[in-house]
């Protein structure tokens, strides 16, 4: 599996660079790619920000998966023009991708060398046509990876995603929300039993300020990471210096080389995610 610490080329939705909620923080990332040699591209036929969903995830070189983007959220006609059809944006680009009939939107879908990390909203979304034991063997297959690991829903999050609770920093590392700890018997147990038994060492952003704000400090670890770069957002809020002090601490080979970057994201968090959301990284 191609996992995000190996990726040289990264792709926005065209979006981002035309709408004016958007303008400084696409001005400001824009340079941050440029000052770190960063190529980057943008894909039409979107509809809404967060590509990362709907494209396709990368396996190697030259395998791609195509995931049934039918998410729950975005169903009713109400939400109609909000949903990309993630084949019109991706077909004319990528010859080689496999379709799969699997419900998974892509920010559900942490990637490790051997391990992948999904919450368990995967079972609900599939229940109909996959079994448990069989969805785990064809996500395997597809993903060509040892191990499923499965998460309990942050049920607080209506998307069911993964990338804004837990990444990985090696494949036996994950870097976590601290606040977890503060959840649920039901939850706290699902979660770091599923670490545990996994045999995931975790590191905890945690932040020691009078009065935090869970409404936004949930997205630094929604960063984006690449090969040479990875960018942490910025709120404006008490919690920002500690955020990247954390993670600068966690990756210590990009913060030796330079590679770590910040970005107000207020702008972007505001609809609902962050960086990893709003980009799609792979190796070109």
């Amino acid at each position: 599996m191609i996992t995000d610490a190996e990726t040289n080329f990264v792709y926005f939705s065209e979006l981002l660079s035309l709408k004016p909620e958007y303008r400084k923080f696409h001005e400001d990332l824009c340079l941050l790619l440029k000052k770190n040699n960063i190529a980057h591209d943008y894909l039409s036929e979107t509809r809404d920000i967060w590509c990362r969903d709907y494209m396709p995830v990368q396996v190697r070189m030259d395998k791609y998966i195509g995931f049934s983007y039918d998410p729950d959220y975005l169903r009713g006609k109400e939400w109609e023009k909000l949903r990309t059809y993630s084949d019109h944006v991706y077909e004319p680009m990528i010859q080689q991708t496999i379709k799969s009939d699997i419900v998974l939107d892509g920010g559900n879908v942490i990637k490790g060398k051997n391990k992948v990390i999904l919450t368990d909203k995967v079972l609900a979304e599939n229940r109909r046509n996959y079994s448990p034991g069989r969805l785990f063997g064809k996500l395997q297959e597809l993903f060509e990876v040892d191990t499923i690991i499965l998460i309990p829903w942050d049920k607080s999050e209506i998307y069911g995603h993964a990338d804004g609770m837990i990444r990985f920093i090696d494949d036996d590392q994950v870097l976590i929300n601290g606040y977890f700890k503060m959840y649920g018997k039901k939850f706290r147990d699902g979660f770091f039993g599923a670490l545990e038994s996994h045999h995931l060492g975790f590191t905890e952003l945690t932040f020691d300020v009078p009065h935090p704000d869970e409404k936004l400090n949930w997205g630094y670890i929604n960063y984006l990471q690449m090969d040479k770069l990875l960018i942490v957002p910025q709120f404006d809020i008490q919690e920002d210096d500690q955020a990247v002090a954390q993670i600068k601490k966690t990756f210590p080979a990009y913060t030796v080389k330079g590679q770590i970057e910040t970005i107000n994201s207020r702008d972007v968090i505001q609809h609902g995610g962050v960086l990893n959301c709003a980009s799609w990284n792979i190796i070109q």
